[in-house]
């Protein structure tokens, strides 16, 4: 690039583009990448503060900011995804449907890590919607050297760093355990809550059967479901360690793998993960689920409805960030719970 004073810029093409911002009022490109500066754009560049340009001069080993970010932008994008035109030196990338946004971590910390570059995502393994910003990228300097964009290639390599796990249909059997309900002691008020959560869902709800609280009644309830074809059995009730609660005994008679009985999160110490035949979920909801705002299940759930198997070492990631705050106004997912997954 030659820097040159404003006053002599008259024919010269701009190399990055001038942006104007009032504060409260406007922030907009007054002037693009390629513009031929005309006597008449030099007032319009002094208000902005602009007494001098860099003029672009193109050298073969050297990229310009908005080439390094289409650069950037390719190694991130995946199907489902649309990029913004560059503006500024910078791209985004936006979902085109909803599903769950899966990052490789650790290759975006890689090409972050090389400075004079950057990748920004939101956070790995949430809900997204069509028309969600998914990722912005750009470069620092407005120009950059090729060797440097090559690395970040290289890091890249041939899958994109994002993907949007899409959300498939699902067939789901609701089993609720506690004599108190069976007996009509008590309305149940779990249930609904249950399906409520699943109603955004494409979801085909088998129907919810209430049982007593004996393990053999669980199993075949839940076996009942299974048998009809269902891609996932939840179960309400009956999840703590008071003797009289055997839903977790119930899950493991079903020969279902336990993946775990318990998750490092707040609300939802008590959840429980199986697989029955390796493939079929089979949830134990704690009773944090029924009065909680945000729990455990809010952050598996998406998850779960994009067919992703979750593991035990899934679950202790969540951990980290997996405290609710319970805040008065509940501003999930604007808010830290689950982001550290």
């Amino acid at each position: 690039m030659k820097l040159i004073h404003v006053k002599d810029a008259i024919g010269h093409i701009l190399c990055h583009d001038i942006t104007q911002i009032i504060k409260g009022v406007y922030k907009d490109v007054v002037f693009r990448k390629g513009h031929i500066i005309r006597k008449e754009d030099i007032p319009i560049l002094l208000s902005v503060g602009k007494e001098h340009l860099y003029i672009w001069e193109k050298a073969e080993n050297m990229l310009h900011e908005n080439e390094a970010a289409e650069i950037l932008c390719t190694i991130c994008e995946n199907e489902h995804m649309i990029r913004t035109e560059v503006k500024e030196g910078k791209i985004d990338l936006i979902a085109q449907t909803e599903g769950v946004l899966k990052i490789d971590v650790e290759r975006l910390e890689a090409i972050n890590s090389l400075g004079e570059m950057m990748i920004a995502t939101r956070h790995n393994n949430f809900s997204v919607k069509k028309g969600d910003k998914l990722a912005g990228t750009r470069i620092i300097p407005l120009i950059i050297e090729k060797e440097k964009m090559e690395k970040a290639k290289a890091i890249g390599g041939e899958s994109p760093l994002l993907a949007i796990k899409t959300y498939k249909p699902q067939k789901i059997g609701i089993v609720t355990t506690g004599s108190e309900v069976f007996y009509g002691r008590i309305k149940d008020s779990f249930g609904p809550v249950v399906i409520e959560k699943l109603m955004p869902f494409d979801v085909t709800l088998m129907g919810q059967k209430i049982v007593d609280d004996k393990p053999e009644a669980i199993e075949q309830a839940i076996m009942t479901f299974l048998e009809s074809g269902a891609t996932m059995v939840v179960c309400t009730g009956g999840m703590s360690v008071d003797p009289d609660d055997v839903t977790p005994l119930a899950i493991k008679n079903t020969g279902a793998d336990i993946v775990s009985y318990g998750a490092p999160v707040l609300p939802g110490a008590m959840f429980l993960l199986a697989y029955y035949k390796g493939i079929i979920p089979i949830l134990g909801l704690p009773g944090c689920v029924m009065y909680g705002k945000q729990t455990i299940f809010d952050l598996v759930l998406p998850r779960m409805m994009a067919d992703e198997k979750i593991t035990a070492k899934d679950l202790a990631k969540m951990g980290h960030g997996g405290l609710c705050l319970s805040c008065e106004i509940c501003t999930y997912p604007h808010c830290g719970f689950g982001k550290g997954m």
